[in-house]
């Protein structure tokens, strides 16, 4: 191929990392659809591996592909408009390279949804945080930020789906691209509960990051 492999078709113990994430959500029975958002380049390519990898999940039946945009917030407005749901109904949101999460986390995070309409997985900070002024010698330290102020944002993130959607035009509206879709409801001054997550539900965005999923995968139950 042609270019670098995108990291969500990327081997981890034989199987795409796409699909360790789409059977995660699979095994919760709350799940009851899962739609994957891509590049219309790859739509072909996912729904072939679906149907190879997803048998014994019965992903082909449950998982809908449908075409992504230009970054992440166009791609979750894309899915959500392809999704037959309620404006009470659970929508989570879930980087395809984070293919380690679990099914304990996942549900919890519906539980939190439930009790406050919107959360994220989200880590405690261990190491101490500085905010910084980027100069064109280099980053120079503005402030200490206080670890406990801080979380370091993972996903599945999850929302009411009219709460989402409307949160998501108001921002297209705006012209308003927001980090990850919390920040988005944070704009439309809705509170976002935290889910403690875990080490082990790594974003794999480097050679390295995949060695170590590799390592946490072998040390799972089969």
């Amino acid at each position: 191929m042609a270019g670098p492999q995108p990291k969500q078709f990327l081997a981890l113990d034989g199987v795409p990392i796409l699909i360790h994430s789409l059977r995660a959500f699979a095994s919760v029975e709350r799940v009851t659809a899962i739609y994957v958002a891509v590049r219309k380049t790859e739509m072909e390519r996912t729904e072939a591996q679906i149907s190879e990898f997803g048998a014994a999940h019965n992903l082909a039946a449950r998982v809908h592909v449908v075409e992504g945009g230009d970054h992440r917030q166009q791609s979750v407005s894309h899915a959500l408009a392809a999704i037959p749901a309620q404006p009470d109904d659970i929508i989570l949101i879930h980087d395809a390279v984070r293919p380690l999460i679990d099914p304990d986390t996942i549900n919890r995070t519906i539980d939190a949804v439930i009790e406050f309409g919107a959360a994220i997985v989200g880590l405690p900070a261990i190491d101490t945080i500085k905010q910084v002024e980027r100069t064109a010698h280099g980053a120079l330290i503005t402030a200490t930020i206080p670890r406990e102020f801080v979380v370091l944002a993972q996903t599945p993130q999850g929302f009411r789906y009219g709460l989402l959607q409307k949160a998501l035009a108001d921002a297209e509206a705006d012209g308003f691209i927001g980090t990850d879709e919390a920040s988005v409801i944070e704009r439309a001054g809705h509170p976002v509960a935290v889910v403690h997550g875990s080490q082990v539900n790594l974003k794999i965005t480097q050679p390295g990051d995949l060695e170590l999923a590799e390592f946490y995968l072998t040390r799972r139950p089969r």
